[in-house]
């Protein structure tokens, strides 16, 4: 994995403190899980939480036919896991039967290995650019067994991972306006 980063915007967009995420999908017997940066809480009362998604994601539709998923948090040191979800397609593969997992009350999966999850229901989802933007309830959620056996764990976060999702090549290398001072 590259860990550089060339892309002054994504340089920039990674000073946004974030947090990386597998995202567990399911229904009718059919489980997915996949990658996700771009979660955050959103309300309080009642709890809720925001998810953009790719619609070309594989998991999209079963993310959207089931109205529910489930957030695994990773920890510090799952950087391959948060890689392993994230670049492969579960069009090709059975990427949960690489790990450990069980199911939420809501049906969806959640990595055994993660520090802790959070069972939500969808709301609603909204277009926004590329993704689209699912909010969701918080329905359920607790930290994993895993959390118990380590003495102080921190979630992985976003300026972590370099380049893992490709946005370098992605995003534009300015914003603004063109041949504004940005200094």
């Amino acid at each position: 994995m590259n860990m550089s980063i060339e892309n002054p915007v994504k340089h920039l967009l990674m000073t946004v403190t974030q947090g990386v995420y597998v995202v567990g999908v399911g229904k009718d017997g059919l489980r997915n899980a996949f990658t996700a940066s771009s979660v955050m809480q959103v309300s309080i009362q009642p709890p809720m939480l925001a998810l953009a998604v790719n619609p070309g994601n594989a998991s999209y539709p079963l993310l959207v036919e089931s109205g529910v998923f489930a957030v695994t948090v990773l920890r510090h040191d799952q950087c391959a896991l948060a890689d392993f979800f994230g670049n492969r397609s579960a069009r090709d593969e059975n990427k949960l039967g690489a790990v450990s997992w069980t199911v939420a009350r809501s049906g969806a999966p959640i990595l055994e290995e993660g520090l802790a999850y959070l069972d939500c229901r969808v709301v609603s989802k909204h277009p926004a650019g590329d993704h689209v933007m699912i909010l969701a309830e918080i329905t359920g959620g607790n930290f994993l067994r895993s959390h118990a056996t380590h003495s102080h764990p921190r979630p992985l976060r976003y300026d972590e991972v370099g380049d893992m999702d490709g946005s370098d090549e992605l995003l534009p290398d300015h914003l603004g306006i063109p041949g504004a001072d940005t200094s």
